[in-house]
């Protein structure tokens, strides 16, 4: 065997065994971050939006610890220095894409996180909180879906007054953090309706004084705006509305399952499965800058006939036959 044969045969050798190194080698996982301000759920208190998101990548075929990896943390209310602790330990873990129903959270993250892809599925306008340039072309590193639950709230004004023909004075229940509430006050206004909001920085005391407050008031309803500490005590906030007979108006269905009168909302579900196809689409390649923000286009009303009586409460036949479910 002459030397030029030789050196032929070393070569194949040597290139057939890296091949097989290389398919040895297992592939690398993806890793999704997925950051809330809510509480750490639990058996009572379960984050169904995280669910769908889960049930989204399965639909797509990723199934958690095979193919993918989804890291959840849970800021427990709108705390900045919680917020970017969290936001570090994300980063350390090299995630491959951040998920985030927060605006607070997705503002720190795109200050924070300039070259990590991140996905939002937030209540807030993207565009007017400076999240994105515009729907179509979002720039930058972040995209997904807005649940358009702020240009709803007249919707929902409208609807508890439809409800209680009566309505003069409505509490809104809301975070401290969270600064204005314009589009409520805009469409109580339009409704010669009397707006007081009633800020919560802790679970306790916080939502015994604010229903304290509302009572004292002579409140004929409340509205529960959505945020990190809301959301994680929805059944509290429920348990004090019908104590206090109060009728109860919410922007997500999990508050009326856990004992709220009525929602209207975008189907959060929908929105939260669909953040989905965002992660798969970046992680096989595309920008999120290419990926325009997607609105819903669907909405459900829900009515719990179960509160209604217990508050003493009668829903007119008129806002019944208009619910898209029930709960009895």
């Amino acid at each position: 065997m002459n030397t030029k044969m030789i050196i032929c045969l070393l070569a194949a050798v040597l290139l057939f065994n890296a091949s097989f190194v290389r398919a040895q080698q297992p592939a690398k996982i993806p890793r999704i971050g997925y950051l809330a301000t809510r509480n750490i759920p639990t058996s009572t208190t379960p984050d169904p939006a995280a669910d769908a998101f889960q049930q989204g990548l399965r639909e797509l075929g990723y199934v958690q610890g095979k193919n993918i990896l989804v890291e959840y943390r849970y800021a427990g209310g709108t705390s900045e220095d919680r917020i970017q602790y969290l936001l570090a330990e994300i980063v350390q873990l090299k995630v491959d894409v951040l998920v985030s129903p927060s605006t607070s959270v997705i503002r720190a993250a795109k200050q924070a996180m300039k070259m990590i892809p991140i996905v939002m599925v937030i209540t807030a306008d993207p565009v007017e909180t400076g999240l994105v340039v515009s729907l179509a072309r979002p720039a930058g590193n972040v995209t997904g879906v807005t649940r358009l639950t702020d240009e709803l709230s007249g919707k929902r004004l409208e609807l508890l007054k439809e409800t209680i023909p009566k309505l003069s004075r409505v509490g809104l229940l809301l975070d401290a953090e969270l600064a204005t509430f314009k589009d409520y006050e805009i469409a109580a206004s339009a409704l010669n309706l009397q707006l007081q909001s009633l800020r919560i920085r802790s679970p306790k005391p916080d939502f015994e004084g604010a229903f304290q407050a509302a009572v004292k008031g002579r409140m004929d309803a409340i509205v529960t705006v959505s945020g990190g500490l809301t959301v994680g005590h929805r059944n509290r906030i429920a348990e004090l509305a019908i104590i206090n007979r109060l009728a109860s108006m919410h922007e997500r269905i999990e508050f009326v399952e856990a004992g709220g009168l009525m929602s209207y909302s975008s189907i959060d579900s929908e929105s939260f499965r669909r953040a989905a196809y965002y992660v798969d689409r970046i992680l096989k390649g595309a920008k999120p800058a290419d990926l325009p923000v997607e609105q819903p286009t669907k909405f459900e009303l829900v009515i719990n006939l179960k509160t209604a009586k217990q508050i003493g409460l009668t829903i007119p036949p008129n806002v019944l036959a208009r619910a898209d479910k029930v709960i009895r």
